[in-house]
């Protein structure tokens, strides 16, 4: 039986963590990504359960954002943000793997995009989506967005 409207609570909003090695972890909605320039992006990409598939999608640059958390680069050390990597999951358990170079302006130059809305329809309940527009498989496109950890401290592989 539901609630009469009075009672009913309201639909929960989704939130992403940013945590790791980070001078200013947040918990972030899609209303406050907004706070960030807005980039479009028409993108197509392979998906192995539907074929190919075209949306446009807004939202700001993963890069962006994750400059205003503060990543501890060491300034001391000129390539340090290099080493760092940049884990996203998604709240179905997806997840992608991602490394600084890549987004940085520096180098890869990547425009990934944490996309608050998919063909102009806001994703406030589902979540920010991850969208990799130079990506033609669409495998690391992540919806509902719930955790982005930076680490710069894993151990070498030497």
């Amino acid at each position: 039986m539901s609630r009469p409207l009075t009672e009913r609570v309201a639909d929960p909003v989704a939130e992403l963590a940013l945590t790791g090695d980070l001078a200013r972890p947040a918990r972030l909605t899609v209303s406050d990504l907004l706070a960030w320039p807005q980039h479009r992006a028409r993108v197509s990409f392979e998906c192995a359960t539907s074929g190919i598939q075209h949306h446009g999608f807004t939202g700001p640059l993963l890069h962006d954002v994750l400059c205003t958390a503060g990543p501890v680069f060491d300034p001391a050390r000129r390539k340090d943000r290099l080493r760092f990597l940049i884990a996203v999951t998604g709240a179905d358990g997806h997840h992608a793997l991602l490394s600084w170079a890549e987004i940085d302006p520096d180098f890869g130059r990547a425009a990934v995009l944490l996309a608050v809305s998919i063909d102009d329809t806001p994703l406030d309940r589902a979540g920010p989506q991850l969208v990799l527009p130079q990506d033609r498989c669409g495998a690391r496109h992540i919806s509902g967005i719930n955790a982005i950890r930076v680490d710069g401290g894993y151990t070498s592989w030497t």
